[in-house]
């Protein structure tokens, strides 16, 4: 079946769908984004992928193209015609394109945002076997720009890390920075040691992850302790438990890293309930 995109204000058949050369984020990955997983036909914490779209346009001094009820409305209609039950919505926000290319920023008064929107159907998405076994990482530098706290599409080098960790024989890659680790190329990081979740504390060294911000809360409502700060590579090896947070990967286990166990090499207990508790209390809010 041929999806059916949104386009600047149309739904279209992505074959119909056409952006021009001049759009900025073609040019200059002048642009952010947001992904929202639906599970059960049901959009999981859009509300707070709405609140950091806004804010990502914010801080690169661009406007919110529509307001939040009418950008759930287009989730929903793409979810209905699409007949997702499980998958992804990709939502993309740019500058738009001026008509020619110029570093300078085009007038916001002359040059509309483009809004492009698609969906990924993803059956099974909560149901991963991958959540059983866990996944494998190595460390890599990270050379990405001072703002990682902005969801800009400027991807190409978490996609390099993610090459890197294939041709490695891992799954996805940690980056480093100053000796600590900031994050996974599209995920947060996290190790549990003497029972403690321990994570990055939130700057522009990292991105302020929505599934992040709800894992910790349901962690602490469930009476877990956490501790915001930095871990270097040679911590997390020595971890009980090690594992990631993203919108499409919920809360995964991480088992190896830099080919050294972590703990016995298994998903960890405290791993999987945290797991059980984000998609039980995220579909419970669900829309």
């Amino acid at each position: 079946m041929t999806r059916t995109v949104y386009v600047n204000g149309e739904y279209l058949p992505e074959t119909e769908a056409k952006v021009s050369i001049f759009d900025r984020a073609f040019l200059m990955a002048d642009g952010v984004y947001e992904v929202t997983s639906v599970l059960g036909g049901k959009l999981i914490d859009f509300e707070g992928h709405a609140v950091r779209l806004e804010r990502s346009l914010g801080e690169l001094d661009m406007k919110m193209p529509m307001s939040r009820e009418a950008l759930l409305e287009v989730h929903r209609e793409l979810v209905r015609t699409n007949e997702i039950t499980d998958g992804l919505i990709y939502l993309q926000v740019t500058r738009g394109a001026p008509g020619d290319r110029d570093f300078l920023f085009p007038d916001p008064e002359t040059t509309e945002p483009t809004v492009v929107l698609f969906t990924q159907s993803k059956p099974g998405l909560a149901n991963s076997p991958v959540a059983k076994t866990g996944i494998r990482v190595i460390s890599i530098d990270d050379l990405r720009w001072g703002r990682r706290d902005i969801k800009t599409v400027q991807l190409l080098y978490p996609s390099m890390g993610k090459m890197m960790a294939q041709k490695a024989g891992a799954d996805d890659a940690w980056m480093v920075m100053d000796g600590k680790v900031t994050e996974g190329t599209s995920n947060n990081a996290y190790i549990i040691k003497d029972g403690k979740i321990v994570t990055r504390e939130l700057s522009t060294d990292i991105l302020h992850g929505i599934t992040r911000a709800a894992v910790l809360r349901f962690a602490r409502e469930a009476q877990m302790e956490v501790e915001e700060r930095s871990f270097t590579i040679e911590e997390a090896q020595q971890a009980e438990e090690a594992f990631i947070t993203s919108a499409s990967s919920f809360v995964m286990p991480v088992v190896q890293i830099d080919g050294t166990k972590i703990g016995d090499g298994k998903p960890g207990a405290r791993t999987a309930r945290l797991r059980e508790i984000y998609l039980d209390e995220s579909l419970k809010k669900a829309v």
